[in-house]
């Protein structure tokens, strides 16, 4: 079918595919020679199409706006403001969560904007037929939009009309900001024009009402989203109008909801602006502040699932260290199996004799929480990374500090090594990764990709060709040409922050760790997916392959360490001990040692049991 886009036809859907002239008014139904509308979808002039010049006959989406709008836009005695806008509509398509500008132009005295078609469901649909979204979700949700409101704010834009109708989750779970036409072309007339039905909206902050607009308008928006999405009730009930506040708890039904979590609603709903959250960033700080203190990733429900595989007598704990006096961020095993080192929130590191279990020593340095630990090829040189934003070189063998690299903006969450021992790299909650020269100890770059917070940095062994592979809050993991600096590509697929992420012996296989509770094994040579780990429970802390390659271990929040095999992506065993959250897993050299560091402060030591064969 093809639907006239003549504004004053009748019978726009009357017409059969393939017609050229509309059958009722006889306008041309095909723009530009390209473009045939199918259905009006949406408010406004929103019409599903067809771009009949590409190969594939790809659907996309086009808007159109009328001679009034068009005559403020275009003649309100300033020319260059039609152009600006579209400057900016076009600087704004480049996000990846915000639909592509493909053209515009005029005909017959309208204007058009042709936009990328997004796939899936909005989140009216996704919460009419799935139900109300847990507390899980919403986190997500807002880690998923809060960067893209922040990308709009930055460039001076506004968006205007935040409704679940305009957030469109697609197949792969990614969340997607749509119908920014509106907002480019919201200009104070057509405020004027629209604003006896402003009252009526159930997500527009006050001030719109009162024909004012401020980027705390769209968070405001966002957060009656969020309460609409927990309670499956309409805002306009939430809101009690005798008390003049928010009841929203009051609809909450088995659907638990922390109270740092409520606590960013009420302070996203606040009706005067100077009492809400300035900026996007504000919030992703508060949402995110039990991670970056405490390490508590709040689950949706109040219990975790025990696994559903018993578990196999393949392996045990034999030791359990309890030095460390908060819990244990980090471990990691010398190639030599010989020490053990560990990160803890007691701002220290401890070095250990490994097949004694004895304590050498115990680092002292940095001023806030260790969050990782690494140790070069030869065994020598440890490296740590803190929340007092620097990172530390120390001599392995006596314990003394050789450098301390100052230089990000905020807490370093991850370190890696490269195998030569000459470059460190360090991921940062500033968003970026730097590159530090071991021998000289000075910065040598800093890589700028990522949309959040970098929490997982990894080197391949491979040292003629070196990759780093990031994850970060912005749920992708980015592909590194470490000599370089260059970013290689993006990989997409986790619905929620990648953790962790570690490479293959033999370089070949990438594994991702994941608060969507998957892991991915990804391969390197193409950049593609090749498969999902699946039976977890809890957020993926870590993950660590073998020696030999052949086996990966999790640990996770679910207080146990699995074991993968990675030719058929099977589950061997789950290892149970600690009383909470596994945050790190080590091999030893052997492949029949490993080592965890959990939030109960311990470290275990497991041993695979005699005449048993693992992997």
């Amino acid at each position: 079918m093809s639907y006239c886009l003549n504004p004053y036809c009748h019978k726009p859907a009357s017409n059969a595919t393939g017609t050229k002239f509309c059958q009722n008014c006889g306008s041309k139904l095909l723009l530009k020679d390209r473009y045939r509308a199918i259905k009006h979808i949406g408010h406004g002039r929103t019409f599903l199409a067809v771009d009949e010049e590409a190969p594939s006959k790809s659907s996309c989406v086009i808007k159109q706006f009328l001679l009034i709008e068009k005559r403020f836009i275009i003649s309100s005695g300033d020319n260059n403001k039609a152009d600006i806008a579209l400057e900016r509509l076009e600087a704004l398509s480049k996000h990846p969560q915000i639909p592509q500008l493909l053209a515009h132009f005029e005909q017959d005295n309208l204007q058009y904007l042709v936009l990328e078609f997004i796939e899936g469901k909005d989140l009216a649909q996704l919460l009419q037929a799935e139900g109300a979204f847990s507390e899980t979700q919403i986190r997500h949700l807002l880690n998923s939009l809060l960067p893209v409101l922040d990308f709009i704010h930055e460039r001076n834009v506004i968006h205007g009309d935040i409704k679940p109708e305009n957030i469109i989750c697609r197949p792969d779970g990614e969340l997607i900001l749509v119908d920014f036409a509106a907002a480019k072309f919201a200009t104070r007339i057509l405020l004027e024009k629209t604003r006896a039905s402003v009252g009526n909206h159930e997500y527009i902050a006050p001030e719109q009402g009162k024909g004012k607009v401020f980027f705390a308008s769209d968070l405001y928006s966002l957060g009656v989203i969020c309460i609409h999405l927990l309670t499956l009730v309409s805002p306009f009930e939430l809101f009690d109008v005798g008390e003049d506040a928010w009841v929203w708890r009051d609809y909450l039904i088995n659907n638990q909801v922390s109270d740092e979590l409520g606590d960013i609603m009420d302070k996203l709903l606040q009706n005067a602006t100077k009492r809400r959250y300035k900026s996007a960033t504000e919030v992703l700080q508060d949402l995110n502040c039990e991670h970056k203190k405490n390490f508590q990733y709040l689950q949706a429900t109040s219990a975790i699932a025990p696994t559903s595989k018993p578990l196999l007598p393949a392996w045990r704990c034999t030791d359990t260290l309890a030095d460390h006096a908060e819990l244990v961020n980090s471990i990691v095993i010398s190639p030599d199996g010989q020490i053990l080192a560990s990160g803890s929130s007691d701002k220290t590191i401890k070095i250990w004799h490994l097949p004694t279990r004895t304590l050498l020593r115990t680092l002292d340095g940095h001023t806030d929480w260790v969050n990782s630990v690494a140790i070069s090829s030869d065994g020598q040189i440890l490296v740590s990374g803190s929340y007092d934003k620097t990172i530390k070189l120390w001599d392995v063998g006596t314990g003394r500090e050789l450098a301390s690299l100052a230089g990000h903006t905020d807490w370093v969450d991850a370190i890696a090594i490269s195998p030569d021992g000459q470059i460190v790299a360090s991921g940062s909650y500033d968003n970026t990764i730097k590159l530090w020269d071991v021998v000289r100890g000075r910065e040598l770059t800093t890589l700028i990709g990522h949309k959040s917070w970098v929490c997982a940095v990894a080197i391949s062994p491979n040292s003629s060709q070196p990759l780093l592979a990031s994850g970060s809050f912005d749920n992708t993991i980015k592909l590194w040409d470490l000599g370089t600096g260059k970013e290689i590509c993006t990989l997409t697929g986790h619905l929620d922050t990648v953790l962790s992420v570690a490479i293959s012996p033999d370089g070949q296989i990438l594994a991702s760790g994941s608060a969507d509770s998957t892991i991915k094994l990804w391969d390197l040579s193409t950049s593609k997916e090749i498969c999902t780990l699946a039976g977890n429970s809890g957020w993926i802390w870590f993950v660590n392959f073998s020696p030999d390659g052949r086996t990966l271990a999790t640990g996770s929040g679910n207080n146990t360490i699995k074991l993968w095999q990675v030719d058929t992506a099977k589950e061997i065993c789950a290892i149970a001990g600690h009383s909470k959250e596994v945050f790190s897993v080590a091999y030893a050299p052997d492949g029949q040692t490993l080592a965890s560091g959990s939030d109960d402060c311990t470290i275990k030591i497991w041993r695979v049991v005699p005449n048993t064969r693992v992997g």
